[in-house]
């Protein structure tokens, strides 16, 4: 959604706006505002876990790379965020600012939780049932037997030709039911 700039002077309600920050420190913009402004803000953020030369380890990066969202009166408080610690400025298309409706910052915040971190663990188990996606045996529904985190692939339960056997994937080829 976005309005003008002189529709947004008018009003004296704070509103939902779609802020740019500098990259990786989309949090760090926000708590600044918290701080200094008493600014309201949302920056949720995505925890994963990679598969590096170390091991497998968590990562945490923004889930909107640039960008958060911040609650405030246009008309008094514009220069103190856009020259906020961090942030680059209101997100514009042309002369107008994007802003957010209520009820889309509400579903995020939901998602997100009070530590606005939301944590994806995509690791496959024992037992659970996926979809080959890739190679010979595409569209087959497995079931996992084994799981060879070192080699990144696993060991399912294959039903074909009217026997069972074990096969080793990739698990970059599979997806959970």
């Amino acid at each position: 959604m976005t309005q003008s700039a002189a529709a947004l002077a008018l009003l004296d309600k704070p509103v939902w706006f779609c802020l740019r920050a500098e990259p990786k420190r989309e949090h760090l913009a926000a708590i600044s505002l918290r701080r200094q402004f008493g600014v309201e803000c949302l920056s949720p953020r995505l925890r994963f876990r990679k598969l590096t030369q170390r091991g497998p380890i968590w990562f945490v990066e923004a889930m909107f790379p640039g960008y958060l969202f911040a609650r405030f009166n246009y008309a008094t408080q514009r220069r103190a965020v856009e020259s906020s610690h961090g942030i680059r400025g209101i997100v514009r298309f042309g002369d107008r600012l994007a802003t957010l409706p209520e009820d889309t910052i509400t579903a995020l915040r939901s998602h997100a939780g009070i530590d606005e971190v939301v944590t994806i663990d995509a690791s496959l188990k024992i037992g659970q049932p996926v979809h080959i996606i890739e190679g010979p045996f595409r569209g087959l529904e497995v079931v996992i037997t084994q799981v060879l985190p070192a080699k990144e692939r696993i060991r399912v339960l294959l039903d074909f030709l009217g026997r069972s056997m074990e096969i080793d994937v990739s698990t970059a080829k599979v997806l959970p039911a």
